[in-house]
């Protein structure tokens, strides 16, 4: 592994892996663990909501996204952290390394079902609707369409490997991450300035 200070994200849509492969790198590395999706729901609980109402009141309170947006940001100021959020690549913009997980939707249902014990129609309108509303809720508030991938370092559909394989693949790209490059430049520049 490289040395020095590493800021990964890990983002992607339910049912993707992150949360998967976020434990996994926290666990192999020694990294802390940032989840925004955590943050959100621990809020939504404190509210006293389901996560579908809390994600409704969401949309009607910038103040939320935000709120959890710059614990992540503030997350980004440790060492050695791995930072899960579908913005997160998005918030942290010095990140050593971005990774974007995807799969098709009827996989991630699957997923999503199994994992929360409902029925694969349940879980795939579940989510199809929460992801419009999301991504509404992105462009309204950052002007950010979530579904440009542009900004990702390393974009992987779960769909094609297990949990081990994705782990695998990751595992590769942080051993290998060149001490310069951009992320590399900007803290070297950081440290001088």
């Amino acid at each position: 592994m490289p040395k020095g200070c590493l800021v990964i994200t890990v983002s992607g849509l339910a049912g993707s892996g992150t949360t998967t492969l976020c434990r996994n790198l926290a666990r192999h590395y020694g990294f802390k663990h940032v989840y925004a999706g955590l943050i959100f729901r621990q809020m939504a609980k404190e509210m006293g909501m389901t996560l579908e109402e809390f994600q409704k009141y969401a949309e009607l309170h910038p103040e939320i996204d935000r709120e959890v947006d710059r614990r992540q940001i503030e997350a980004a100021n440790e060492c050695n952290v791995v930072i899960e959020g579908r913005l997160a690549g998005w918030m942290v913009k010095n990140a050593d390394l971005k990774i974007w997980l995807d799969a098709p939707i009827m996989e991630r249902a699957r997923r999503v079902a199994k994992r929360e014990g409902i029925s694969v129609e349940e879980a795939f309108v579940k989510i199809a609707e929460r992801e419009k509303q999301n991504r509404k809720r992105y462009l309204n508030l950052y002007g950010i369409d979530i579904e440009d991938k542009s900004i990702y370092d390393l974009i992987i559909n779960t769909a094609h490997w297990g949990p081990d394989g994705v782990f695998a693949i990751v595992k590769a790209a942080i051993d290998h991450l060149s001490p310069v490059g951009d992320a590399g430049e900007k803290k070297k520049e950081k440290e001088v300035g």
